[in-house]
């Protein structure tokens, strides 16, 4: 079948050779990565080479940065994808020595990097001069030491003076001389979707400024990552990251990136099921998304809240009967699946294709209900703007970016599972405010039931002696030492990505994962300050964060 998904302007391939020759005497050597070249630069390079890259190669998405620690030196990696063509990208690796690891920001080149290097400072201890905002992102001021660094003591208890044990959030108070509040919205508000914090400045009713203040909810999962192993142990944690509605989403983040470090193949039975149980989690993902922004915008807990929670209910059955669970569903294994369709077959089959029979009525109701209300349009249209080169500086991604016109969907442009043999659209809006990611998110919940039922068909018709649900995978994996390679899917809320590193072990060295709520909370204050309060809380609902996957 044919994707129908072709993009009308084929972006311009850039080879080894020409990137090697556009970074010229800069780059130091060259470094093996799986999926893309990877060029060594100096510490004191690093905007002159991502400017160039941005600028004269194309490479406009910083799409993560993983800092580690060696024995003999600490290592930061930009990687680098283009929105045009994720397919194409390349690492830039920045060494830094390990008695003075300070590396040159690249905060003045890409916005997103300002967050990105507080958690790398953070976590690794790496300093980036230049850097902006110099501080701790997701850990306490008063933390001692960096919790991935190689001489970070686990068992050495954290020692914190009384007076560092104050309560660390400012009061909210007026400031006489340049009339203006300081207000706390959250870390404990219904507006704030879980633990967060927002430090805002305000004339009148008007944000001057406002700074997400993130880690209420940090668990370290890159570390817990560390400690387990690939075959088995790893897979629980995905789906906790986003721990509403993405589970399977997240799970295949993680079976991504692992089935091509170790050259698994997946059998396409299994990747059917897995493409289905994704759109499933989409779906889910979007109507509770639908359901709070509703409530954040117009106090709407009866109505819309209801219907989105009832709807989403009806998914959650057909995911429960599927993997046994109902919210963390540990179903993803690498090489497949970890069984088939329930039986009988085709009784889940019937109740899968009778939801997807309700859903166009009940996408009706959420537009009369919701889109077509004139004080919900009046409140979203025109606020929470965020242009596409704004958004693409911040890193964002998912119905966040498609909202702002960028037509960017690793389902298509990176493809997996079984995507690319569907008929699907990648769902765009134009007019970059609060109500086109509603738009988008609405639409996709469309697109997503037509993956769905395509899926269906073919699972109905596979051959009984066909359906292999796993590859032949080894129980003890041990990839290579220092095999490195980056990957990701099209999460609920946008690009789900995951570095790792091998060492040889059946454990990682590094994990590193790319949070897509992470990146779009971060272009929070590009669209909320200059507006009104209740706009900034409409703001913050159109980017459909969970504070477990921006904290990890």
């Amino acid at each position: 079948m044919s994707t129908g998904l072709e993009r009308s302007q084929p972006p311009v391939e850039v080879s080894e050779d020409e990137l090697e020759a556009l970074l010229g005497d800069r780059a130091l050597a060259r470094d093996d990565h799986l999926n893309a070249p990877g060029f060594v630069v100096r510490p004191d390079d690093v905007q002159s080479v991502l400017s160039d890259l941005k600028e004269r190669a194309g490479f406009d998405h910083l799409s993560n940065l993983t800092a580690q620690q060696y024995e003999d030196r600490y290592e930061s990696i930009y990687h680098l994808k283009k929105y045009a063509d994720p397919t194409q990208e390349v690492s830039i690796v920045v060494p830094t020595p390990i008695d003075d690891p300070v590396s040159e920001s690249a905060a003045p080149v890409f916005s997103t990097a300002d967050w990105h290097e507080r958690e790398a400072f953070d976590l690794v201890g790496i300093d980036y001069e230049g850097h902006p905002d110099p501080r701790r992102i997701l850990l306490p001021e008063t933390w001692q030491g960096h919790p991935l660094s190689l001489d970070y003591d686990q068992e050495k208890p954290q020692l914190v003076t009384l007076t560092d044990h104050a309560n660390p959030i400012q009061p909210d108070h007026h400031d006489a001389e340049s009339d203006t509040m300081f207000l706390n919205i959250g870390p404990h508000h219904p507006a704030t979707h879980g633990v967060l914090h927002l430090e805002t400045v305000l004339d009148g009713e008007t944000v001057v400024d406002v700074d997400p203040d993130v880690g209420y909810l940090h668990r370290c999962e890159e570390q817990m990552c560390q400690n387990g192993t690939y075959r088995h142990q790893i897979m629980p944690y995905p789906d906790r990251w986003d721990y509403v509605s993405a589970g399977l989403l997240n799970e295949w983040a993680y079976a991504r990136v692992a089935e091509d470090l170790a050259d698994i193949e997946v059998p396409d039975y299994a990747q059917v099921i897995r493409t289905m149980g994704a759109e499933l989690c989409r779906i889910a993902s979007h109507m509770l998304a639908l359901a709070t922004f509703a409530l954040d915008v117009y106090g709407d807990f009866t109505a819309i809240f209801q219907y989105g929670m009832r709807d989403r209910e009806v998914v959650q059955d057909i995911l429960e009967d599927l993997t046994g669970q109902r919210l963390m569903f540990n179903y993803f294994r690498l090489g497949g699946v970890a069984w088939d369709l329930p039986e009988p077959r085709e009784e889940f089959i019937a109740k899968t294709r009778d939801f997807l029979d309700e859903l166009p009525a009940k996408v009706d109701e959420y537009n009369d209900l919701l889109t077509g209300n004139e004080i919900f349009q009046v409140r979203c249209h025109d606020t929470g703007v965020l242009e596409p080169e704004a958004a693409k500086d911040y890193g964002c991604t998912g119905p966040v970016a498609r909202g702002s016109g960028i037509d960017y969907d690793l389902r298509r442009d990176d493809p997996y599972g079984y995507y690319d043999e569907l008929e699907w659209d990648v769902v765009t809006e134009p007019g970059c405010d609060n109500y086109s990611r509603v738009l988008v998110r609405m639409r996709e919940v469309e697109e997503s039931a037509k993956i769905i039922e395509q899926c269906l068909d073919l699972l109905e018709d596979w051959p009984e002696d066909e359906r292999e649900i796993q590859a032949n995978v080894p129980r003890t994996l041990k990839p290579d030492a220092d095999t490195e390679v980056y990957r990701a899917v099209e999460g609920a809320k946008g690009e789900l990505g995951i570095y790792i590193r091998a060492d040889g072990t059946d454990k990682p060295a590094r994990f590193k994962i790319r949070s897509p709520c992470f990146h779009n909370l971060s272009a929070l204050p590009e669209m909320a300050n200059g507006e009104y309060v209740p706009d900034l809380i409409a703001s913050l609902g159109s980017l459909d964060i969970v504070l477990g996957e921006v904290d990890r």
